[in-house]
């Protein structure tokens, strides 16, 4: 018996044990705090799980599954010239809606493909902070000046930081370089284009399905939230198509889950999300029905969802009772505090901003009202900027679901870096 394992366990019990019997139940501010824990939790999975996390999980099935680790090394591999992984690496969140858990199942999709620790940080890192919808929301309400700095700050210390990941692990990086270099090359089942295809449909659904409602009631913008349930039914029959000429599903099968989709849509049209949900049934229960390639697709996926679903829970939860909701519930800290620790432009104000969003969760477009309102509470625009880019690439829930994915120490690392460049980037934007 290795008794050291056995001490944590041991210690576990008691810091539990000291928790419950220490409890200052009988308190507002402890009661309001797990009111808000709660709140936090119900929130996130009413607008998060279904239509943001189970399409990124289907989607780390496909990079796991369809999309070939030579092409995952091609492009984002150890050995792959760096201006190549780094450039596509930084970039690649412009087209995906995500926040800092929904990049979690596609990061770890490439990194167990193959990737390199530097472009599959690099991945991690600028994905939540570019996407487009983010830095349009950003320049709109918060100033062109802060949107363009986002973008420049998200995509600059993304490569930064997936440097000097890679640098510190270099030995490990170089262990992968060598046997990336001796593995054969493995045969294509299909040809590009088409795992492009049902990739990139996939991730249309997932952008369109959660289409946020944009200020103006007009335009170009309105256009696109107004009819974003008809633009994701015409890409999930899309979708359906795919999986009989590509992923070659039964057609009769496929063709009876679509008509009963579109029958809940005539049925139920002012709630759109029961079409999406009896979609997503329909395509498990094919799915794990399936022995060949797209019952391991489901498997990969499920796998994603186990790793990662009961670490982002347990996140959100503590979170929630840290730091309040996302609309203002109180948590065991008070905003007032953070209100206070963020203020000004001092370096002091800059380091807490990038604590503060370090550990806060924020859904994808969230950060920008919440930042509008601590800047009229007296937030500087350096602290503004260093929060715009800890905030969105890392929270709580976030950092417990790396850690199972990359370890504790690397993870630690990550988290340091992330701190470190936002603060950094807060002070040299707010000196001017």
């Amino acid at each position: 018996m290795k008794w050291h394992d056995e001490y944590k366990y041991l210690l576990w019990i008691i810091g539990a044990f000291l928790f419950a019997y220490f409890m200052p139940i009988q308190t507002l501010e402890f009661k309001n705090a797990l009111i808000s824990a709660f709140e936090l939790t119900q929130w996130y999975a009413q607008e998060h799980v279904l239509l943001c996390l189970i399409p990124a999980f289907f989607i780390a099935g496909v990079i796991a599954v369809f999309v070939s680790q030579a092409a995952v090394i091609k492009y984002f591999g150890a050995a792959t010239p760096k201006w190549i992984s780094y450039g596509v690496a930084s970039v690649s969140g412009t087209i995906l809606a995500v926040c800092s858990c929904t990049i979690l199942p596609l990061f770890s999709g490439i990194h167990k493909r193959g990737a390199g620790l530097g472009p599959a940080i690099a991945f991690l890192y600028s994905g939540p902070a570019i996407n487009i919808l983010a830095i349009i929301l950003t320049a709109r309400i918060l100033g062109p000046e802060l949107g363009i700095a986002r973008v420049i700050g998200a995509v600059v210390f993304s490569i930064i930081i997936g440097l000097i990941m890679q640098f510190i692990y270099r030995k490990e990086e170089s262990e992968k370089i060598d046997s990336q270099i001796t593995q054969p090359a493995m045969e294509e089942l299909r040809p590009l284009w088409q795992t492009a295809f049902h990739f990139f449909v996939l991730v249309f659904i997932l952008i369109f399905a959660n289409w946020g409602q944009p200020d103006s009631n007009s335009g170009f913008w309105h256009f696109l939230f107004i009819h974003k349930w008809t633009i994701t039914g015409v890409f999930g029959i899309l979708f359906a198509g795919s999986l009989i000429f590509i992923i070659k599903l039964n057609k009769w099968a496929v063709s009876a889950g679509t008509l009963v989709v579109l029958l809940s849509a005539l049925l139920w049209p002012e709630n759109p999300l029961i079409s999406f949900i009896i979609a997503v049934l329909f395509l498990t229960i094919l799915l794990s029905l399936n022995q060949g390639e797209a019952g391991e697709w489901m498997a990969e996926s499920w796998g994603f969802a186990k790793q990662i679903l009961p670490l982002l829970a347990a996140g959100v939860l503590i979170a929630g009772f840290l730091l309040g909701t996302q609309d203002g519930g109180q948590g065991i800290i008070p905003t007032n505090w953070i209100s206070n620790l963020v203020g000004g432009n001092s370096i002091f104000a800059n380091f807490m901003a990038s604590i503060v969003g370090a550990f806060m969760y924020f859904a994808t477009l969230t950060e920008v009202p919440i930042l509008q309102g601590l800047i009229n509470a007296g937030m500087g625009k350096g602290p503004a900027l260093a929060l715009l880019l800890a905030g969105p690439a890392l929270s709580l829930p976030n950092m417990l679901v790396i850690r199972g994915i990359i370890g504790t120490q690397k993870t630690f690392v990550y988290v340091i870096l992330v701190i470190l460049m936002a603060t950094l980037s807060g002070i040299i934007y707010g000196a001017f």
